[in-house]
Formats: C-alpha cells, sequence, structure tokens
C-alpha cells in the first residue's frame, strides 16, 4: 500500500521528461538556487561533490545562444569543434540504436519533419542551441582530475536537479548537444581550463500548447533488463 511520501516521490520521477519548448517566463534566482541545493545532497565517494554548476539567463545567455548558433549553422566552423569526450557509443548495436531511431520518429513525426527533410532536421537541432528558448540555461563542469566515479556521482546530481525543478512545477531538458562547442562556452562564460563541460540543461516553464511536448518515451519492461536470483 502506498502512502502520500511514496506517491509524490514516483509522480515527480513519473512525470519527468525532455521539456523541448518553455514560455519566457522568467525562474526567480532564489528558486534556481533552492533547486540546486537540494540536488547536492546527491551522494559522492567520500562526498567531494564534484559538480559544479554554472547559471545563463538575461544578456549572457542570449550572448552564448548566439554564438552557439552561428557555429552550428556554419559548416566550416562546426567543423572545427570537437566533443571533448565521448558520449555515444562509437558502434551502435541493438536494442541501444532501435531506441534511438524511434525517439528520433517520434519526435520528427510529431512536428511534421519528413524523413530526409534536412534543412527542417537542422533548424529543430539548433533549438537546443538557444536552450529550446528557456529562460534558463545550466552548464555543468567537473575538474580534469576527477576520474570515472566522479561522472557516476555526477549523474545522481543530475537526475536530483530535474526532479527537484519538476516537484517546484519547472521542467528541464539535460543537453549533450552543447558538448561539441564547449570552446565557445568555456570562453562566453568564462568557465577555467581545469573543468570539463559534462553537459547542458534547459531550466524553465514549459509550454503547454507546444506539440514537442506532448512526447512521453517508453521504457522497456523489466523483464527485458532485471535478472532476480533467488
Amino acid at each position: 500500500m502506498s502512502n502520500p511520501l511514496q506517491s509524490a516521490v514516483d509522480e515527480v520521477m513519473t512525470s519527468r521528461y525532455s521539456c523541448r519548448a518553455f514560455l519566457p517566463d522568467p525562474v526567480p534566482r532564489e528558486l534556481i538556487a533552492g533547486i540546486l541545493a537540494v540536488a547536492a545532497r546527491a551522494p559522492s565517494g567520500t562526498n567531494i561533490q564534484p559538480w559544479k554548476a554554472w547559471v545563463l539567463t538575461g544578456e549572457t545567455k542570449a550572448r552564448v545562444s548566439e554564438r552557439l548558433l552561428a557555429a552550428f549553422d556554419d559548416p566550416e566552423e562546426a567543423a572545427t569543434h570537437s566533443d571533448p569526450w565521448q558520449y555515444y557509443p562509437r558502434q551502435w548495436v541493438s536494442p541501444y540504436i532501435d531506441r534511438r531511431r524511434k525517439v528520433g520518429m517520434q519526435l520528427y513525426g510529431l512536428l511534421g519533419i519528413q524523413k530526409g527533410d534536412a534543412k527542417r532536421m537542422h533548424e529543430q537541432f539548433a533549438r537546443n542551441y538557444t536552450f529550446f528558448d528557456a529562460p534558463v540555461g545550466l552548464i555543468f563542469t567537473v575538474d580534469r582530475v576527477m576520474e570515472q566515479g566522479s561522472w557516476l556521482d555526477y549523474g545522481m546530481f543530475l537526475q536530483n536537479v530535474m526532479l527537484a525543478a519538476r516537484a517546484r512545477g519547472l521542467d528541464t531538458c539535460p543537453q549533450a548537444a552543447l558538448i561539441q562547442f564547449h570552446r565557445l562556452i568555456r570562453q562566453e562564460v568564462g568557465i577555467p581550463e581545469n573543468e570539463t563541460l559534462i553537459c547542458g540543461m534547459s531550466l524553465g516553464y514549459a509550454d503547454p500548447d507546444a506539440v514537442e511536448n506532448t512526447l512521453r518515451t517508453e521504457r522497456a519492461p523489466l523483464e527485458e533488463w532485471v535478472s532476480f536470483r533467488d
């Protein structure tokens, strides 16, 4: 039998999704700070707390987005930028490639983007660089001296950020797309050289009328990935 706390926690977790269209309504600084403070209760090996967050709003966010869009829209410029680390596998296999393709087809289907429409696909991907019009863009970095364990810790912190936001009526979209242009972000934000960019994240109030925000991705049933041993 569930209790109110369980129900509330389950609702926050199951209602979280990657929001790809936001309202322009500003998010108060104290609300952002509260989300990050709660998220920092995430566990980390020997409590080293490897995360660092850069909160972009207003003119700074607009300036960063302008530079990112300019670089993304210029093939020659974009070719000079590369990811600082490998996010996706170098060789795709089933079932992972199938899941990737399915979510892409679902999103483009909602937006009416036909297969092979490179222009529309480019325009949609470019929305990553405006943080999907969210009023807040978050950039997360980690000290280069940290090893894989700290990156695992970081994942728990990022999940906390998204859940804390959801509990406060806000939505998010974690974004690996930003890491390709880590050098530009570093320059505009003033991130020191000893910090590696982990990812970005859009934060704000979801646009309830945006069709892309109706997408809810599936999760594989437990029998596909859980093994019980009695």
